[in-house]
């Protein structure tokens, strides 16, 4: 069992900055990639960036540039730093896993998600 607890949303203006932090605990071993997903309401979920456990990066076309996604191994820590925030980029942000439990198996964990929301 893996858990995902997310923190660092909030609220801030057009061209501002947050820093969201993602940790996992519980059976983390398995863990390869982790990334960010974002929702905004009558959306669908999307991808934000990605990071593998190598640390080979990519990111939506929407952010590359702005935002930064990175890890600590040693802290089983996923960030994302959100630079030159734009209003568009509200939405609930989800720290995502893919973790091997079995040989023949592979599950997706989830975070909570977090709220971040830039006013114009």
């Amino acid at each position: 069992q893996v858990q995902l607890v997310e923190s660092g949303g909030g609220l801030v203006q057009a061209g501002g900055s947050l820093r969201l932090s993602c940790a996992a605990s519980g059976s983390t071993s398995g863990i390869n990639a982790m990334g960010w997903y974002r929702q905004a309401p009558g959306k669908q979920r999307e991808l934000v960036a990605a990071i593998s456990s190598g640390g080979s990066t990519n990111y939506a076309d929407s952010v590359k540039g702005r935002f930064t996604i990175s890890r600590d191994n040693a802290k089983n820590t996923v960030y994302l730093q959100m630079n030159s925030l734009k209003p568009e980029d509200t939405a609930v942000y989800y720290c995502h896993a893919n973790g091997k439990v079995v040989a023949t198996l592979s599950v997706d964990y989830w975070g909570q998600g977090t709220q971040v929301t830039v006013a114009s």
